[in-house]
């Protein structure tokens, strides 16, 4: 239903760095079931089908245009966190959703899914604000630098994983 062409291969930069920390097992339900508890929040169903082609990982077009913005404006992403807890780069690992919260004072309002190549200064937020805990969520960035200022990215998960390019794109 989702993303049934996308190949891991060529989507992700499989390196030793990403295997590390942040390629995961594929999710069971089990886990998904657990994380989206602990998170209190209803992950995507495009969401998870990418998780259950590769759980988490360095996408090689890992930029995306931020709408209405100037040319060459986009953010940049390190990488897609995965469903579970185990790795550092993960939903609920040492890096994820809730040290963001607790540890970088980061708004409560969704789950942390990627992380910027700014170490923390600005992140990718799956954003509830408008839907509820249980809705389809707004892919947006915050940026901590500018007050956690929120732009919307995406109207949804996968207008957002379809919106990544490359970077060498904004430069041709």
């Amino acid at each position: 239903m989702y993303f049934q062409d996308l190949d891991p291969s060529t989507f992700y930069n499989n390196d030793d760095y990403a295997l590390a920390n942040y390629v995961s097992d594929p999710p069971t339900e089990e886990l998904i079931h657990s994380i989206e508890s602990e998170l209190g929040y209803k992950l995507p169903a495009a969401y998870i089908a990418l998780m259950k082609i590769q759980n988490g990982g360095m996408p090689l077009n890992n930029c995306f245009p931020i709408p209405n913005a100037s040319a060459n404006s986009y953010i940049g992403i390190s990488g897609i966190l995965g469903i579970g807890r185990e790795k550092t780069y993960s939903l609920c690992g040492e890096l994820g959703t809730q040290f963001m919260i607790d540890e970088w004072g980061y708004p409560d309002t969704g789950v942390y899914i990627c992380d910027c190549p700014s170490g923390g200064h600005d992140m990718v937020l799956l954003d509830y604000s408008n839907c509820g805990p249980e809705g389809e969520p707004e892919v947006v960035h915050i940026d901590q630098e500018f007050d956690y200022r929120k732009t919307v990215l995406a109207r949804d998960f996968v207008s957002f994983v379809n919106g990544l390019v490359n970077e060498e794109t904004f430069y041709l």
